[in-house]
């Protein structure tokens, strides 16, 4: 089994150029929603090359990057001083996280983060977010790859609408939930975005 809790693991495929899940640029639906969201602190957990966070750090929110890849963050941090924007960038696991950052954040975006932990830390995935965001903070998801089944392997590990509305069942509430217009053609169907608000 591939061992994707060694950061190694994820630096490997960014020093192959292997990230299947980079689409060089801004994710559409991020941009658009970055546009319309209220300012705050967001996180992007397993932010890659951070494309997206470069693009709310341009909208002025407090951004916060965080990568388990050397590679990945310190492309963030280039992008970032291109720009010349300042981005938090945190090189570590995902759920060393806690306690340090509880309640610290007004949004957590999600994209092709929850699918590359293995299924067995999903529950884990869903205490950390629930925990990182402040009261009423919000968990923007685009869930993916909703066509591959979890036993099939991974990363990334397939899942399901309903799995994720189970995880998510208790103490969120869903604000919206739509298969965007804006995804990228290969993803179109394959992912939905879900935006879960902290009770």
């Amino acid at each position: 089994m591939n061992d994707v809790d060694d950061p190694q693991f994820w630096e490997n495929i960014y020093l192959e150029d292997d990230a299947g899940w980079d689409l060089n640029g801004v994710t559409p639906i991020f941009e658009t929603l970055s546009k319309s969201l209220t300012k705050g602190n967001v996180c992007f957990l397993g932010s890659g090359r951070g494309y997206d966070a470069v693009q709310f750090a341009k909208m002025n929110f407090d951004v916060t990057a965080v990568d388990f890849a050397p590679s990945a963050i310190k492309a963030v941090n280039v992008l970032a001083k291109k720009s010349d924007l300042s981005i938090q960038t945190i090189q570590d696991d995902i759920f060393s996280l806690t306690p340090k950052y509880a309640n610290t954040f007004d949004l957590i975006i999600e994209q092709t983060c929850f699918c590359a932990i293995h299924p067995s830390r999903r529950k884990d995935y869903e205490k950390l977010a629930k925990s990182l965001l402040k009261p009423s903070g919000k968990l923007i998801g685009l869930w993916f790859p909703l066509d591959k089944k979890t036993d099939e392997g991974g990363p990334p590990w397939g899942t399901t609408i309903n799995e994720v509305k189970s995880i998510f069942n208790s103490g969120w509430s869903i604000e919206k939930e739509e298969f965007p217009a804006q995804s990228i053609a290969p993803r179109k169907g394959r992912e939905k975005l879900i935006i879960f608000k902290k009770c």
